[in-house]
Formats: structure tokens, sequence, C-alpha cells
């Protein structure tokens, strides 16, 4: 049995290193996809409306319902308006 060399315990720690940080990199990206569609016009003027209206929570399950964010996400987007 070979002793393992630094040279060889150096090329698996970056290995293992690549693979930890791909692993995190497809995590990410699964949960926050690039493709999503736009936010229209129309819905921004509709939930812009149910804020004025004081239907804060309808204004972000409206959001939710049409572009797929998170509760959180949505919810910050309609406290921007």
């Amino acid at each position: 049995m070979e002793i393992a060399t630094p040279s060889v315990i150096a090329l698996t720690a970056v290995i293992t290193a690549a693979a930890i940080w791909l692993i995190i990199l497809a995590a990410r990206l699964t949960r926050n996809p690039r493709n999503r569609p736009g936010i229209s016009v129309d819905l921004v003027d509709q939930a812009r409306e149910l804020k004025a209206l004081g239907q804060i929570q309808e204004a972000v399950f409206l959001v939710r319902g049409e572009t797929g964010m998170s509760q959180r996400a949505a919810a910050r987007f309609v406290n921007r308006l």
C-alpha cells in the first residue's frame, strides 16, 4: 500500500471543494430560476390597486400566483409598490 503524497492530497481537496461548490450552485439555481416570466404591467397595476385598497395579503397572493415568487419576495415586491 502506497502512502499518499501531499500533491495527491491537495488534488483530492481541490476536486472535493469544486464538487461541493457545484452542488451549492445547482441548489441556488434551482431555488431561483432565471427563466421566470417577467412581471407584466397589468400585474403591477392590479397589485398596486389592491395595496391602495388595503388588501396587501391579496396583492401578495396575486403576485405569488402569477410569478411563482416566494412569500417573502412577493411581500417585498408589494411593499415597494
